[in-house]
């Protein structure tokens, strides 16, 4: 398998290094933590799971799957938080769980291998029965069953696993119709009523991720991303993990890079990508962050590495984002297209429901648009 580059940034050399730098990371029991010594969360880790495949760690992303059925539960969700190979946080996090259907499905387009699909197709089924049983009337999807409250980033994410999970439904020929009806409602609350997520503003995620995630797209889409621009992005530096601290985080800066390649906006995203190379180690891995100083007086320490760790996460935007803008110029793997959505299932139809939404309709039934 050919490794994705991209010239003038990063070759396919340096991309083999940063997968090993996860790998290196990787635990025995094939967990990836979100740092040595660091607990693991199922999201991050499936994402590790991708980048490793990318990067041409087959190994190794296959033996972080494997770990994945072990820790489901009887009602399909994962624990959010894994330390030394067990729960330390029994919640059930409805985005951690659906992620898999992503990972999955990205592992199927990379190497085509049906036993492998049909070897997790039973722990995706199970985990989104879990997320969909999560949907609130107007649409969102509570961040856990005991929390009355929904997430912006994390329903965005859903609403692409759940696009994943059902061309793995597709590609089985076991339809799941329930699948399509959480998706319309989801991705009409992901347009149309932002306003009643939890309010967490104050972090670039939840301004980008509609987009990443795929439910917004088109003029829309260019105006969210206009309309905090300034706000978050420091050119040369990367974008700013919250607004209200001079702190340029590595993944946040892969992932709007992400958003906008799957507009097509190229330029900017190849920008991003370079502009936060600054945190690279020679050996490939990558710091999290970087704290600037922004010329006020403050006793808080400028202009250095915080926290002061690699990161896989961080390590494992960078292999997506560079397999995302390789392929513009032929340098991409099968699976480049994963945030783009263009694999995917089609886009569900848009249900509003019990939300009271005039853009929404009541009488309509789910199909694909």
């Amino acid at each position: 398998m050919s490794l994705p580059y991209v010239d003038g940034v990063l070759s396919a050399r340096q991309v083999a290094e940063t997968a090993a730098s996860i790998r290196r990371m990787q635990e025995p029991c094939g967990a990836v933590p979100w740092a040595v010594g660091e607990h693991v969360d199922m999201w991050n880790h499936v994402e590790a799971a991708m980048a490793m495949l990318v990067g041409g760690e087959v190994e190794a992303a296959e033996r972080a799957y494997a770990w994945m059925p072990g820790l489901q539960r009887a009602d399909g969700s994962f624990p959010m938080k894994i330390v030394a190979g067990a729960p330390e946080d029994e919640r059930g996090d409805v985005n951690m769980t659906a992620y898999l259907a992503v990972g999955v499905w990205h592992h199927w387009l990379v190497r085509r291998d049906l036993r492998f699909v049909q070897r997790y197709w039973p722990v995706v089924r199970a985990a989104l029965d879990w997320v969909v049983a999560q949907q609130v009337a107007w649409g969102g999807i509570n961040w856990t069953p005991t929390e009355d409250f929904c997430l912006l980033t994390g329903n965005a994410s859903i609403y692409q696993s759940l696009r994943a999970g059902v061309a793995l439904a597709d590609l089985l020929d076991d339809p799941q119709p329930e699948w399509e009806l959480t998706g319309g409602r989801l991705g009409h609350a992901v347009r149309e009523h932002r306003d009643l997520f939890a309010d967490k503003s104050a972090h670039s995620m939840d301004w980008y991720y509609p987009v990443l995630g795929g439910a917004v797209r088109g003029r829309a889409a260019f105006e969210l991303l206009e309309s905090r621009w300034d706000d978050f992005v420091r050119p040369g530096l990367g974008i700013l993990c919250v607004d209200t601290n001079p702190w340029v985080t590595g993944a946040e800066t892969c992932e709007l890079a992400m958003a906008l390649d799957c507009l097509g906006d190229h330029r900017r995203a190849l920008a991003l990508l370079t502009d936060m190379q600054h945190l690279r180690e020679s050996d490939g891995s990558y710091w999290t962050g970087w704290v600037y100083d922004e010329g006020a007086e403050t006793d808080e320490p400028r202009d250095v590495y915080w926290p002061v760790e690699h990161t896989t996460y961080t390590a494992a935007a960078v292999i997506l984002a560079v397999d995302a803008l390789g392929e513009v110029a032929g340098h991409g793997t099968a699976g480049s297209g994963i945030m783009r959505g263009t694999s995917l299932a089609p886009h569900f139809t848009e249900l509003a429901l019990e939300c009271g939404c005039p853009s929404g309709s009541a009488d309509r039934v789910a199909r694909r648009a």
